[in-house]
C-alpha cells in the first residue's frame, strides 16, 4: 500500500467518526426547540416506519414551541403518542390540524445531563477514533513485516497516522464545547 494510501484510509474514516458525533448531537435536545429533534422519530405510514419529518411540516416558533403539520390528517394521533411515548421528556398536544410540542424551559439538573451525555457520546468518538489509528498501524505493521514497506516509511506513517489523530480528537473536542456551551446558554 501507498504511504498516503494510509493516510487517506484513516482520515476517510476518522471523518465518518466525526460526522456520526455531530449527527448523534444534533438529536440531542437541548432547551431550544429544533425539527432535528423529529428526524428521527418514526411514525407508521401505510403500513412503512417513516420519519416524521417526511410526513409533515415541522416549524419551530418563537415561543419556544413546535407546530408539526402532517400532510395526512390521519397522522395526527399517530405523530403525537410517537413525540409522547420518545424518551425526550416532550408533551405533544393534538389539536385536530397540528401537533405541537411546548418546551418547557429546562432546569439546571437536565442542563448537566444533556451535557453528560454529550460527553459521553464524545469519549465513545475518542475511542472510535483510537480503535482507527490501532487497526491502521496494525495494517502498516503487516506491510512493513512482509517487506511491502520500507522501515523508514513505516516510521513515518506511524507519524502521519498519530497526527491525524490528534487533529480529529481537537475537532471532537471542538464540537463538544460548541454543544455544551449551547445547551448551557439556551
Amino acid at each position: 500500500m501507498a504511504k498516503n494510501a494510509y493516510s487517506k484510509s484513516v482520515t476517510d474514516k476518522m471523518e465518518k467518526s466525526v460526522n456520526h458525533l455531530r449527527d448523534e448531537l444534533k438529536k440531542l435536545r437541548t432547551g431550544r426547540p429544533s425539527a432535528s429533534l423529529f428526524a428521527d422519530m418514526m411514525v407508521d405510514y401505510y403500513g412503512a416506519p417513516t420519519p416524521v419529518s417526511q410526513t409533515s411540516t415541522v416549524t419551530v416558533g418563537e415561543d419556544r414551541s413546535v407546530s408539526i403539520t402532517p400532510w395526512d390528517k390521519s397522522l395526527l394521533e399517530k405523530i403525537e403518542k410517537t413525540i409522547n411515548s420518545s424518551n425526550l421528556g416532550l408533551h405533544a398536544i393534538n389539536d385536530g390540524v397540528v401537533v405541537r410540542v411546548n418546551f418547557p424551559a429546562p432546569t439546571v439538573e437536565d442542563r448537566k445531563k444533556w451535557v453528560k451525555i454529550a460527553k459521553d457520546m464524545l469519549e465513545d468518538t475518542k475511542v472510535s477514533l483510537r480503535n482507527i489509528r490501532r487497526d491502521e498501524l496494525k495494517l502498516v505493521k503487516e506491510d512493513k513485516d512482509n517487506g511491502d514497506l520500507p522501515e523508514d516509511d513505516a516510521k513515518k506513517v506511524e507519524d502521519e497516522i498519530q497526527n491525524i489523530l490528534k487533529d480529529h480528537e481537537k475537532k471532537v473536542d471542538e464540537i463538544f464545547a460548541k454543544k455544551e456551551k449551547e445547551i448551557m446558554e439556551s
